[in-house]
This record gives structure tokens, C-alpha cells and sequence, in this order.
């Protein structure tokens, strides 16, 4: 089902009816931050500028991103799934001064979108590990959506954990069942 604009709530349980494996769940949350950040190492060129702003696709993507999150009518995992996804463009866009640092010359010369295959690749390969453990599918299969949710289930996850979003996290065990 196509539609972008679903309470928080209901996204989150229709995307853990797919995670309830707890080696899954703990997958996402390495693979998922890899590929955001992939992206952002995708789309951190071209630079534009407007007066003394400069702006990329990668923060274009981000703030739009930015927008829907803060809008599913959870602030606290809206916020910060922002904060998070913030800091995985930031790590993007420093990611050749890092290169440098770890003294790594065969990819000091590449392209960040180059290094940015290699992050999506991995990220996607502990994914598809994760949902071997849980013997499903992953959730963007059935609902593109699915893409979305990714980085604010992974967050609303770790907030759990820490005793935050109870009523969702409630909510969630409830309809799409407990982890095991």
C-alpha cells in the first residue's frame, strides 16, 4: 500500500510485522545507518550554491526527509531519526578527510560515490543476512514505503530499548508480536 503520509505508529508495526528476529533488528541497525549514509555519499556532488548557502542533493534529500519524519505525529522519533540520519550525511561528506586520516592511498584519489558502492553493498548484504535469520522477506518487497521507514524503525528501536516510546512500543508488540 502506497501511502507516504501514515501515523508513525502504524508504519512502525506494519515494518516490524517483517523484523520481530532480534538478529534481524540487530542487523538493521548496523546495515540500515550503512546504506543511509551511502546515499549521502552518493549525492554529495554536485555542489550548488545560493548567495553565501551552498546545498547538495544529499542535504536536498535529507531536509525533505527531515520533513516527513517529524510529520508521522511521533516528535521525539521523528526528531531523532532527523538527528541521526544528520549525522550519517555529515560522516558522508567527511568521508575523504577520514580516508586521509586512516592513511588508506588506494582510495584516497576515488570518488566518494565510489566508496559509497562499496558502504551500500555491505549494507545491504548484512540486511539480506538479517532477514535469512527471520525466514521473511524484506517489508520494502510488499511496500516501498518500506525504504523509509528503514532508518526510523532502527532509531525507534534503540529509543525502545532505552525505555523511551512505550505506547508504541506497546502498540508494536501487540499487533506484530513480540521479538524473539
Amino acid at each position: 500500500m502506497l501511502n507516504l503520509f501514515r501515523p508513525a505508529t502504524t508504519l512502525m508495526v506494519q515494518y516490524a510485522h517483517y523484523h520481530r528476529d532480534r538478529r534481524n533488528i540487530l542487523t538493521h541497525v548496523v546495515g540500515i545507518p550503512l546504506i543511509v549514509m551511502s546515499l549521502g555519499m552518493f549525492l554529495v556532488h554536485p555542489v550548488w550554491s545560493l548567495g553565501d548557502f551552498w546545498f547538495t542533493p544529499a542535504g536536498v534529500i535529507w531536509f525533505l526527509s527531515s520533513l516527513w519524519y517529524v510529520t508521522r505525529g511521533s516528535l521525539l522519533l521523528g526528531l531523532a531519526t532527523v538527528m541521526v540520519n544528520g549525522a550519517l550525511m555529515w560522516a558522508a561528506y567527511r568521508t575523504p578527510v577520514w580516508v586521509a586520516w586512516l592513511g588508506w592511498p588506494a582510495l584516497e584519489n576515488q570518488p566518494v560515490w565510489l566508496l559509497g558502492v562499496g558502504v551500500f553493498i555491505v549494507g545491504w548484504a548484512i540486511q539480506f543476512i538479517g532477514h535469512w535469520f527471520e525466514g521473511r522477506k524484506p517489508a520494502f518487497v510488499d511496500d516501498v514505503v518500506g525504504l523509509m521507514i528503514g532508518p526510523m524503525f532502527v532509531v525507534g528501536e534503540v529509543l525502545m530499548a532505552f525505555g523511551f516510546l512505550r505506547r508504541m512500543h506497546h502498540d508494536i508488540n501487540r499487533l506484530a508480536g513480540s521479538t524473539r
